[in-house]
């Protein structure tokens, strides 16, 4: 059999409606009526558990996983709107899928990582190629949680995660992870994914500084609270729309902070890594990323170049071609809610997906969504991203 591999969507605003919709296309892709994995990202208008019911039915009680993004990706197609669904199926005699999740992981990322691990490091085998993490976009702490998940797998060369945090269409209220029957919030979900399947990936931000070397003079884990000795929020306020203490979500999208690619990452890879400020403690003048720092550490205030984007996805394109010929079982597709349409036209977003998807055959299933923040690795150590497109494609 090999791989049978199919991608479906839909805008449907019945959730119903739509999940049937998006997974009777996606089986029609591949050619299976039963499949053996199911991957599902959906926005927030739909009632979420509806949705996961339909397409739960539609394939069959199939293994399921996924989250809820700002928008969907798919060949030829990026919807950012309320409602939007699409599904991969699976079927394979090649590549098998094992999952697992963790609820209420806010405060304890380093907790939840062990958790997880000891969840999946049984499932492992010495063909597992990689795992796939989507979790709460709201409440994640990526630095913490890897270190835990990696020393508890204890792996000799670390498991490539590739993946993307939750989103919620810019509301910041809440986002939703699916595992099999269940739709929660404040979780994660993990998918191995082993077997004969090779992985290529690549990674691009396309950001520029645009000012002066900043330094951290005074912080707590993933919070900011000093910049050169003054407040943060005071230091960066020359850089933020007028009205940014009440237009926080606007004012953060226009604004990112770069940092020093480390250095055993810098093979290959861009200058700076990327992060995204998704709030802020007003009195105390302090901001917050997604990735934990340490005084001393030096900072860049960054803008998003269109042109560098649109050479970003050129090279991340040429990266996923492990040879000439070949042709992807499937491609996986995690893009920063900030280089979608509050920065884009939909003509503009269309042309860069298609310079990103030109090299490949109309046919390759491709799905992906628009994340708060992105997951993959840099010279084979994972990374976690901001304003940045993560595309992987497994052969």
């Amino acid at each position: 059999m090999g791989t049978c591999t199919g991608v479906g969507f839909s805008s449907n605003r019945n959730p119903s409606a739509a999940g049937q919709e998006a997974a009777r296309k996606a089986l029609e892709q591949a050619k299976v009526t039963t499949p053996d994995f199911v991957l599902v990202f959906a926005t927030v208008g739909y009632d979420q558990h509806q949705l996961i019911a339909s397409i739960r039915e539609a394939t069959g009680g199939a293994l399921l996983c996924g989250c809820s993004g700002e928008g969907i990706i798919t060949h030829g197609t990026c919807i950012e709107s309320n409602f939007g669904v699409c599904v991969m199926t699976i079927a394979s005699d090649e590549i098998r899928f094992h999952s697992a999740h963790i609820k209420e992981i806010e405060g304890r990322a380093e907790a939840a990582g062990e958790e997880l691990a000891v969840t999946l490091k049984p499932l492992t085998a010495p063909d597992t190629r990689a795992c796939l993490l989507f979790a709460d976009g709201l409440v994640f702490n990526f630095d913490p949680f890897l270190s835990s998940f990696e020393r508890t797998m204890g792996r000799q060369e670390p498991l490539p995660v590739f993946g993307g945090l939750a989103a919620d269409n810019w509301a910041l209220h809440a986002t939703y992870q699916y595992h099999n029957d269940e739709v929660f919030t404040g979780g994660m979900v993990a998918v191995l994914m082993s077997g004969s399947a090779s992985i290529a990936w690549g990674v691009n931000h396309g950001c520029v500084p645009v000012g002066s070397k900043r330094t951290i003079t005074r912080c707590a884990g993933n919070v900011i609270q000093e910049i050169d000795g003054r407040p943060a929020l005071e230091a960066l306020q020359e850089y933020l729309d007028p009205d940014w203490m009440t237009q926080w979500n606007k004012s953060s999208l226009n604004l990112c902070l770069g940092f020093k690619t480390p250095e055993h990452m810098r093979q290959g890879y861009e200058e700076y890594v990327i992060r995204y400020m998704p709030g802020k403690n007003d009195g105390a003048g302090e901001v917050i990323i997604q990735s934990e720092v340490t005084p001393g550490t030096e900072l860049w205030i960054m803008r998003r170049d269109k042109e560098l984007i649109t050479a970003g996805l050129g090279a991340i394109s040429r990266e996923l071609r492990m040879q000439p010929e070949s042709v992807p079982k499937f491609v996986l597709h995690f893009e920063c809610v900030g280089r979608g349409k509050m920065v884009f036209r939909e003509s503009e977003k269309s042309a860069l997906l298609s310079s990103l998807q030109r090299e490949f055959p109309d046919d390759v299933p491709w799905i992906g969504f628009y994340t708060y923040g992105e997951i993959g690795p840099i010279a084979h150590h994972n990374c976690f991203h901001n304003f940045t497109a993560v595309v992987a494609a497994v052969y």
